[in-house]
């Protein structure tokens, strides 16, 4: 929930940011480009550092680092600077989700992975929440200037998830899977030899490894090519003040938190490839309440509803993911297919301003909409050609 609060807060600001740094919305949006593209530089990292020295640990280190880089972000004088600041939380951010992801998922029995696969996903969705609401509530009334900017004090706020790393130090348990097989084998130090070796154990599993890239390629697509330019669309196309921006954006969060966790129970009944299908191609109908509506209410409709099936999808990914990943690489395949994904997609919002610009006279609807019927049948079709692995053990020792 934090990282994507510190995340999405960018999002919301783009405009503000361009205004702050005398430059073009689209040279501000590459600060989202550089965050998705190194995010796999992160989700190995970590990875690598959790199956050595534990998921606790490194998850501590992880909300450290990508807090005090949202407060660098908040200090940047430069855009340049600041796209620096925003690659380094890119790195930050991308071990975030697949360490996480195994220290919960380890500790969980398979029969209730689908309902705690949903929740930990719409954490995502809670920090965008969490930013949307900010946005509504706070932003309209930020008349700073310098270094007291309003889109600085937001990303001054975005630093506060630091204090989290207090908590899992005294209160999070580490996994039973990492400590037993810390027991079965004497850990190593994390030198480069040892991370050579992770590369080859990753390798040797290609055939999945790349199945999950692409997925997660077209997963990626899916949900930042609905949101990460949707509150400028609300803003500059449908002229939306900064409280209703918020607040639309907030109902359609609100949308997607409900729609994970649902989905997410579902899929232990439907399974999750069938429930993954139904959720994707029932985005589609939900495109024209969404991108064409004229008044907040049917455009925060539209937002819930397209959300719902959007992040009902996505709440079945994390189960998903760990059940297919085999247990000696659980705590790096899945977070690094999913951040290479990322990295495969980050160039998505420049393309939707891009068309935007050269064919729509800088509306986004049309790009919008293309994105989510195109992408939508995209994830369905690799999703049912895909394996599923719904059950599986995931509380067997990793080989370390």
């Amino acid at each position: 929930m934090l990282d994507s609060f510190d995340f999405f807060l960018l999002t919301f600001c783009l405009t503000t940011i361009a205004v702050s740094f005398h430059t073009s919305r689209k040279q501000v949006e590459e600060a989202i480009f550089w965050t998705l593209a190194m995010r796999p530089v992160g989700a190995f990292l970590f990875g690598a550092m959790a199956e050595r020295f534990g998921r606790r640990p490194t998850l501590i280190v992880n909300i450290v680092a990508f807090s005090a880089f949202e407060l660098a972000s908040a200090l940047a004088p430069t855009l340049h600077s600041f796209l620096v600041c925003r690659a380094l939380f890119g790195i930050a951010m991308g071990g975030v989700w697949g360490v996480g992801a195994a220290l919960a998922l380890e500790s969980l029995s398979a029969g209730n992975r689908g309902f705690f696969s949903g929740l930990l996903q719409e954490g995502y969705v809670c920090g965008n929440l969490l930013a949307a609401l900010l946005f509504a509530t706070l932003f309209p009334h930020l008349h700073g200037s310098g270094m007291l900017a309003n889109w600085r004090v937001f990303f001054m706020i975005g630093a506060l998830p630091a204090l989290l790393g207090f908590y899992l130090n005294y209160k999070v348990e580490e996994s039973p899977a990492w400590l037993a097989a810390r027991r079965a084998h004497r850990p190593s130090s994390l030198t480069p030899e040892r991370i050579g070796e992770q590369v080859r154990i990753l390798f040797s599993y290609l055939p999945i490894f790349l199945f999950l890239i692409v997925l997660m390629s077209a997963f990626t697509s899916f949900s930042h090519g609905t949101q990460d330019l949707y509150p400028t669309f609300l803003q500059h196309d449908m002229h939306q003040s900064p409280s209703h921006t918020g607040l639309i954006a907030a109902v359609g969060n609100i949308g997607a938190l409900i729609g994970g966790m649902c989905c997410g129970t579902l899929s232990e009944k439907l399974g999750r490839r069938r429930t993954i299908v139904f959720a994707a191609l029932l985005a589609i109908p939900m495109v024209p309440l969404w991108a064409w509506s004229h008044s907040a209410v049917m455009l925060a409709l539209g937002g819930f509803l397209i959300q719902f099936m959007v992040q009902g999808a996505w709440g079945i990914i994390p189960a998903h993911l760990n059940e297919l990943s085999p247990g000696p690489v659980r705590a790096i395949l899945p977070g690094f297919a999913y951040q290479l994904g990322n990295l495969l997609s980050s160039r998505n919002q420049i393309f939707q301003q891009t068309f935007a610009d050269r064919h729509n006279a800088g509306s986004l609807n049309v790009a919008l909409s293309g994105t989510v019927v195109i992408v939508a049948i995209i994830v369905a079709m690799v999703t049912a050609l895909g394996p599923e692995a719904r059950g599986n053990k995931l509380a067997e020792p990793t080989v370390q």
